[in-house]
C-alpha cells in the first residue's frame, strides 16, 4: 500500500491548530498543509479548526500561504488554494477559560454531525511553551482528550518543543499531560528526526552488511556530532536568553540523532521497539560532566540582547561516555554554536585499525546541506612510488534520487500524526533521558554566571579552547 492510499484510507479527521495566526503556522504548518493537499495527500474528510485570539479570517490565511510559496520561488495551484480555504474554519478564543474549550467540543461534535462520522481529532499547539500547560489541562477538563461523542476516534496532541526548560520542568510537564492524555495520544516534534538522511540511519547501519558488523568499540574509535549555523540569534533575543544553545539544540535534536546512530538493533522496526531501544541508549549515557565541556558566547551577543551581564552560551560542546557493552571507552562528542563558519549538521564516524591508528576511515552523514553519505579511505596514488592518498566515495540524495521531491519537516509530521505513527516522534522518557544527561552542565553553568564562557568571533569555529578533533575532549589543565 502507497502513502496515498494509507491517507486515504485512515479515519476521519478535524485538525485543530492552536495559534494559527502565528508565525510558525504562516510559515511552515500552513503551506505543508497546501502541499499536501496538492499531492492530494489529505484525509478526504479533513476539516481545520483554527484557533485564535485576534479576529482574522481564512482569506488572509491563504494570502500568507500564496506569499511563502513565491518567496520560496514556486508557483501555487489557486483550485487547490480555494478547496483548502473551503477545509477551514476560524474559532476566536481566549486559551485560559474553560469555556472556550467546551464551545470548541461542541463545535467538532457538530462537524461530525455534518460529515456523519466519527472523527479522529488532532490538536495542533503552534503556540508558545508558556501556554502549554493551560492548553493541555483545559483539553483534558472539557473532554476534548476522549475524542468523539461514539468514542469511536482518537485525540492526539502534537506538541512543539521545547519540552520543559530542566529536568525538574520536564517531569511536571510530563505528569501534567499524562494526566489528561496517555502516551500513545502524544506526539512530541523533533524536526531533525523528519529529515531523509536521519530516517534513513536506521537502514544505513542495519540494512548494509559492510557496517553492521562494525559499528561498535572494537572498529570505531569516536563520534562527532556536529549541529552549527552560520547565522546569529536572527532577532529572537527574549527567546534565546531564556534557553541558550545546550537547552535548544544539544538537549533534544543532536541526542535525538545519538540515539539512532548508536542504539542496539531492534528485533523488529516497529515505533514501539525503535522507542524501547532508543530508551535504553540514552539511559546509558553518562550525565555529561563540567571538565568535559565548553561554552561560548559569539561577540557582540550581549549588544544584541540589551544585557551586557548575559552569561547565556552561543556555543556548547561536550564530550559524552556511553556506558554499555558496545560503546564503552568510545569518546562522544557534540558541537552546537551561533554565528559560525558555515551551517552544517552532521555525524562523523571514525574507524579506526588499533595496529595502525594514524589511518583513519571517516563515515559522514550529512542531514545539512547536501544530505548523503561520505565514506574517506585510503587509496594508492597512481605512479611508480607507494604513496597513499585519502578519497572519498559519496552519496547525495539529489543525485541518487534526483526528481523525486523530499516532503518538508512537517509535511512529514501531519502525515504520520494522520497514520498514527510515533516513530519520529520523541517519548516522554526519552525526553526525560536527554534531561538527565545535560542536567550537570545547567547547574553548573547557571551556578558559574560567566565563569567559563569563552569569548568568539563571528564565522570562525567557536573558542579556541574546544579542541573539538582531539581525542581527549577537555579543558586545557584538566
Amino acid at each position: 500500500m502507497n502513502i496515498e492510499q494509507a491517507i486515504k484510507q485512515t479515519s476521519p479527521f478535524t485538525l485543530t491548530i492552536f495559534g494559527i495566526t502565528g508565525d510558525l503556522s504562516g510559515r511552515m504548518l500552513l503551506p505543508a498543509l497546501y502541499n499536501l493537499a496538492l499531492q492530494d495527500l489529505l484525509p478526504e474528510s479533513l476539516r481545520i479548526v483554527g484557533i485564535t485570539r485576534r479576529s482574522y479570517t481564512v482569506d488572509k490565511l491563504l494570502g500568507r500561504i500564496k506569499k511563502t510559496i513565491v518567496e520560496e520561488g514556486g508557483a501555487y495551484d489557486e483550485a487547490v488554494l480555494e478547496n483548502l480555504g473551503k477545509r477551514i474554519e476560524l474559532v476566536t478564543m481566549d486559551l485560559t477559560n474553560i469555556d472556550g474549550y467546551i464551545k470548541l467540543r461542541q463545535r467538532l461534535d457538530a462537524i461530525e454531525g455534518e460529515i456523519e462520522v466519527c472523527a479522529n481529532r488532532l490538536f495542533y499547539m503552534a503556540i508558545p511553551a508558556q501556554l502549554f500547560d493551560d492548553v493541555v489541562g483545559y483539553l483534558g477538563d472539557s473532554g476534548l482528550n476522549r475524542s468523539c461523542p461514539h468514542g469511536t476516534g482518537q485525540s492526539r496532541l502534537l506538541v512543539e518543543k521545547p519540552f520543559g526548560y530542566d529536568l525538574d520542568s520536564a517531569q511536571t510537564l510530563v505528569k501534567r499531560m499524562r494526566t489528561h492524555f496517555e502516551e500513545r495520544q502524544i506526539y512530541r516534534i523533533d524536526h531533525f528526526l523528519t529529515k531523509e538522511t536521519a530516517q534513513n540511519i536506521l537502514t544505513f547501519r542495519f540494512k548494509n552488511a559492510l557496517f553492521k558488523s562494525v559499528w561498535d568499540k572494537h572498529c570505531i574509535s569516536r563520534i562527532l556530532i556536529s549541529a552549527t549555523e552560520a547565522l546569529d540569534i536572527e532577532g529572537r533575543a527574549n527567546f534565546y536568553e531564556q534557553t541558550g544553545a545546550l537547552r535548544d539544540m544539544i538537549q533534544g535534536h543532536v541526542l535525538q540523532i545519538l540515539a539512532l546512530i548508536t542504539m542496539d538493533m531492534p528485533d523488529v522496526f516497529t515505533s514501539k521497539a525503535i522507542h524501547e531501544k532508543k530508551r535504553a541508549l540514552l539511559v546509558a549515557v553518562e550525565p555529561a560532566a563540567y571538565e568535559r565541556a565548553t561554552r561560548g558566547q559569539y561577540n557582540g551577543y550581549r549588544t544584541e540582547v540589551k544585557n551586557p551581564d548575559s552569561y547565556i552560551e552561543t556555543y556548547a560542546a561536550l564530550r559524552l561516555s556511553i556506558a554499555n557493552d558496545r560503546w564503552k571507552g568510545v569518546p562522544i562528542l557534540l558541537r552546537t554554536g551561533k554565528a559560525l563558519t558555515k551551517k552544517t549538521t552532521d555525524i562523523k564516524v571514525i574507524f579506526t585499525d588499533h595496529d595502525e591508528p594514524k589511518f583513519d576511515n571517516i563515515l559522514t552523514i550529512r542531514l545539512v546541506p547536501n544530505e548523503g553519505v561520505s565514506l574517506h579511505l585510503r587509496a594508492k596514488k597512481p605512479g611508480f612510488d607507494d604513496v597513499m592518498q585519502d578519497v572519498s566515495m559519496d552519496f547525495y540524495y539529489s543525485n541518487s534520487f534526483a526528481g523525486i521531491r523530499q516532503p518538508t519537516a512537517y509535511e512529514r509530521v501531519l502525515v504520520d500524526a494522520f497514520r498514527g505513527d510515533q516513530t519520529l516522534f520523541a517519548t516522554s522518557e526519552e525526553v526525560l533521558a536527554n534531561w538527565r544527561i545535560i542536567e550537570p552542565l545547567l547547574v553548573a553553568w547557571g551556578k558559574d554566571d560567566s565563569k567559563g564562557l569563552e569569548s568568539y568571533a563571528k564565522g570562525s569555529w567557536g573558542p579556541i579552547v574546544a579542541a573539538w578533533d582531539c581525542d581527549k575532549y577537555q579543558k586545557p589543565g584538566k
